[in-house]
């Protein structure tokens, strides 16, 4: 027999856990403060970034050491704090991959939202429904321009992998539930030969049109207000973008969206699905999981789906060569085609 006594089990793992909802908090703090913009210029000392930024020596101890902890700063044996290179490429406010908008947005407009989540998984009710309720433009107005850098890199991707850069003739792009535009943008970009039909509520597209116009595309862009899940959304589409939607509603509502965007592209057309997706026993991965929580909490029937699920629905209603293609982004994005003639 063995004499090597059983490993024990810890509460460590539970207590990471537990206190692991501050990491969020600290990270806003900084980039509120500006702690990140300020070490940009090189490493410092904590009076440095005091004097820097205005903020305290005591608060900027504490968070900042924490950040050390999650490896967002480094810090020297001599006490001096610099950037990483993952907080130097999207912590920086001046930087194009710039994230700190993001997690403002969900630090000051959407954790208090989950403090009642053993109430909303008792009941199955969301705390609001930001996607149904009366105050939905609003809430993506605000959105949108913070998750442009997030998906901004895979649209560019798809470009690529279209071939968008070789046409020569019209390429026209269907953007549903465009927001910002990006993956519109990120087409537009590719070629002149694009003209971008950017699909979503009334309030959302004065936004649209702005970031078109900083990007230099405003002039390949149409915008139209509608209500992707009931409104018609035309036809001859060459190439068709849905990001980041489907996880909103129910598996109805989805199979009705895809069944109208299956209508509105051309023989032979593309659409290009971005989402959070789970695995096919929902076990992984984390940041999917954890999204459809935040799904549960803000609407009425939206989840994070599996790969499966996805395809099933596309290959219902007539879409054909389901395939995934690797990108900078929460989750492989799928694309699937509508048969030629």
């Amino acid at each position: 027999m063995s004499s090597q006594a059983p490993s024990q089990v810890t509460p460590q793992h539970l207590m990471q856990t537990v206190w692991s909802f501050m990491q969020p908090l600290a990270l806003d703090a900084a980039i509120q403060n500006h702690v990140f913009d300020v070490l940009d210029a090189g490493p410092k000392t904590l009076e440095e970034v005091s004097h820097a930024t205005g903020a305290s020596v005591r608060g900027l101890a504490a968070v900042m050491n924490l950040l050390v902890g999650v490896q967002f700063l480094a810090k020297t044996t001599d006490g001096r704090y610099s950037l990483t290179p993952e907080s130097s490429a999207f912590l920086v406010s001046t930087k194009p991959g710039y994230h700190g908008g993001f997690v403002h947005h969900i630090v000051s407009g959407l954790i208090t939202d989950f403090l009642p989540l053993a109430e909303v998984v008792r009941t199955g009710k969301p705390v609001e429904s930001n996607v149904d309720s009366p105050n939905a433009a609003g809430f993506f107005e605000e959105l949108v321009a913070n998750i442009l850098p997030i998906a901004y890199p895979g649209a560019r991707v798809v470009a690529e992998a279209l071939g968008v850069s070789r046409a020569v003739q019209q390429v026209s792009v269907l953007d549903i539930g465009a927001g910002s535009g990006v993956w519109g943008i990120a087409l537009a970009q590719a070629s002149p030969q694009v003209r971008v039909t950017a699909v979503d509520l009334p309030g959302v597209l004065p936004v649209t049109r702005k970031i078109a116009q900083q990007f230099g595309v405003a002039g390949q862009f149409t915008c139209a207000g509608k209500d992707i899940f009931q409104d018609d959304l035309g036809s001859g589409y060459s190439v068709a973008t849905l990001g980041h939607i489907l996880h909103m509603a129910s598996p109805d509502r989805n199979r009705f969206l895809l069944k109208n965007i299956f209508r509105a592209l051309a023989p032979g057309g593309t659409l290009v699905i971005g989402e959070f997706i789970v695995n096919e026993d929902r076990t992984g991965p984390v940041e999917p999981l954890a999204f459809a929580v935040n799904m549960l909490v803000h609407t009425e029937q939206g989840n994070a789906y599996t790969l499966g699920e996805i395809r099933s629905w596309l290959q219902e209603v007539g879409f054909v060569n389901v395939r995934t293609l690797a990108a900078p982004a929460p989750s492989p994005l799928i694309l699937a085609d509508k048969p030629a003639l």
